[in-house]
């Protein structure tokens, strides 16, 4: 459904719009949105599907039929994702399909090895959401994020791995050589090993206003949400590689991008730090910091600034924040699971066990764990959800391989 024409009509203040738009931004589904509160024919529209009643968010999908205020649930069915399992017991169980997730599935399932991926976004994870990887080895030309996260997702179907989309992980348990998973809507699947692969999210600012401007003014994604704003200013909050490099996409766009970070220079890599210099379009102000949203009619247009070494105050108009200020592990489901995380929440593997003065059953006749092996033996851990992780899709797929190696041979022992 990747290709499917499909139109949003909502409002900025409508939570629910908010919710169906994040849902579609995190499946990488392309829609079209419509503020039925600008646009007068396409609110007779919406009243004219949904019998005199003015209803949103309503959907119209590309055979013409839409839905109204749809839940999650409703719009995977119709999109067609496929949200339940075939079996409930399983060889391996990978938990996150991005690179690192896929690439141990498609390793695994061409040995032979019975394996289901469950994403809760997605196929393809943060990778599918940039614009280009142009750091891909074999891709002198560099590939989009989406594509190469397609390429993923067939080769993977191609030697059998099953595929299981907008399902969230709550929680894992272990008894005996069984690892059961949990999902929201009340399903558990078991398997003989895990591999953990939930990468990360980015991490909020948690200043007033942030909350109410969520998908009306402030974004994650620059792929996602840049095209709303052409010709209007957006800001970059951030100075790492991910702010300046959605800060060119996000020119492409706007007609001026704003970048403010809290430093005297940029942590980003000399190239790309190098480009944003250059383009006229970007703007960078040093040592500010965000402390408020501010909006009007329910839609970010204001930022609240501070100098961090004058401490004055000043305002700044604005269509539209981004943020790119770091990543949290996504491990929230692990809680109780006897996997050990470090005091960020990322996974602890092979060495750093040991570091941490953790010993189980892998420390066996002095043995150290293997590289991807977690503290619960059969249960592994690969890509950005682990501490020692270089946060690269090169390096996440190599470590699905390594993983699809470590697994094999775990799986020959139970």
């Amino acid at each position: 459904m990747t290709n499917a024409n499909i139109t949003l009509y909502g409002a900025h203040w409508c939570p629910d719009c908010r919710r169906s738009k994040q849902f579609l931004g995190e499946h990488q589904i392309p829609y079209n949105w419509v503020d039925i509160e600008q646009d007068a024919a396409a609110e007779q529209t919406v009243i004219e599907m949904n019998n005199g009643r003015r209803i949103i968010p309503t959907i119209v999908f590309e055979d013409g039929s839409f839905l109204t205020e749809p839940s999650n649930a409703e719009l995977a069915a119709k999109l067609g994702l496929k949200t339940s399992a075939s079996r409930s017991h399983y060889d391996l169980i990978v938990i996150g399909g991005g690179p690192a997730g896929l690439t141990t599935a498609l390793y695994t399932a061409r040995e032979g090895i019975d394996t289901l991926v469950i994403e809760r976004a997605a196929l393809g994870g943060q990778a599918a959401g940039t614009e280009k990887l142009d750091n891909m080895p074999g891709f002198p030309d560099g590939i989009p994020g989406l594509e190469f996260a397609n390429r993923l997702r067939r080769q993977a179907e191609r030697f059998g791995v099953e595929l299981l989309q907008a399902q969230d992980v709550t929680r894992i348990h272990s008894h005996d050589n069984y690892h059961c998973v949990f999902t929201g809507d009340g399903s558990e699947y078991s398997a003989r090993a895990l591999l953990i692969a939930t990468g990360s999210r980015y991490k909020r600012l948690n200043v007033p206003g942030e909350d109410d401007y969520l998908g009306a003014g402030i974004h994650f994604c620059a792929t996602c949400d840049g095209p709303f704003y052409k010709g209007k200013h957006v800001v970059v909050i951030g100075g790492g590689n991910s702010a300046t490099e959605e800060s060119l996409l996000l020119r492409k766009f706007a007609d001026k991008v704003t970048i403010l970070t809290r430093g005297g220079e940029f942590t980003a890599s000399k190239v790309i730090q190098e480009k944003v210099m250059a383009d006229p379009k970007i703007a960078v102000r040093w040592h500010t910091e965000v402390q408020e949203f501010r909006g009007k009619s329910a839609k970010l247009n204001q930022l609240i600034l501070r100098d961090n070494q004058t401490g004055e105050t000043s305002e700044m108009s604005a269509d539209g924040a981004f943020i790119f200020i770091g990543q949290v592990p996504n491990t929230g489901f692990l809680a109780d699971s006897g996997v050990a995380l470090n005091k960020w929440g990322f996974i602890l593997t092979g060495h750093d066990l040991l570091h941490a003065g953790l010993a189980n059953k892998l420390f066996a006749n002095g043995r150290e764990p293997e590289i991807l092996a977690t503290s619960v033996p059969g249960i592994f851990a690969a890509g950005d959800v682990r501490q020692s992780s270089t946060k690269q899709v090169a390096a996440a797929a190599g470590e699905g391989a390594t993983a699809a190696l470590l697994v094999r041979e775990y799986l020959k022992t139970v």
